[in-house]
């Protein structure tokens, strides 16, 4: 087991990592709409879940991994009306590439935000641990 992080996105806000690298699989930690300087980003589900999605790119990366290599993802909303307008953002940074996915409402998220991420992905054969 290998724990992964990197400075171009949050660091954890509590005991655990941005993601673990094991028997061939990435879980990355739940990413919030925080930019790299902890701070949060705008008060709109689209721009939040733009910066959600541009740090999972970034804890991916850093675990050899890409959006492509997503098997699975969990989205928690605050309101479920926000749906239509993260399927937009999220169907732009996945494309083609259709993970199996979660969307859960839940009542609140850490710092109040209005969108959490996280996902499993195939890890690089040659950098699993």
């Amino acid at each position: 087991m290998k724990f992964i992080s990197t400075k171009e996105a949050p660091t954890a806000i509590g005991p655990y990592s941005q993601s673990v690298v094991a028997n061939g699989m990435i879980f990355t930690s739940g990413q919030i709409p925080m930019n790299e300087k902890g701070e949060i980003v705008a008060d709109d589900v689209v721009n939040q879940a733009h910066q959600v999605m541009k740090n999972l790119f970034y804890v991916l990366e850093a675990s050899h991994a890409y959006f492509n290599d997503v098997i699975k993802t969990t989205i928690y909303l605050t309101n479920m009306d926000d749906f239509d307008k993260v399927n937009e953002v999220y169907s732009h940074y996945f494309g083609h590439h259709k993970p199996a996915r979660s969307t859960v409402a839940v009542k609140t998220l850490p710092k109040n935000v209005l969108i959490e991420i996280d996902c499993i992905a195939l890890a690089n054969t040659d950098y699993s641990v």
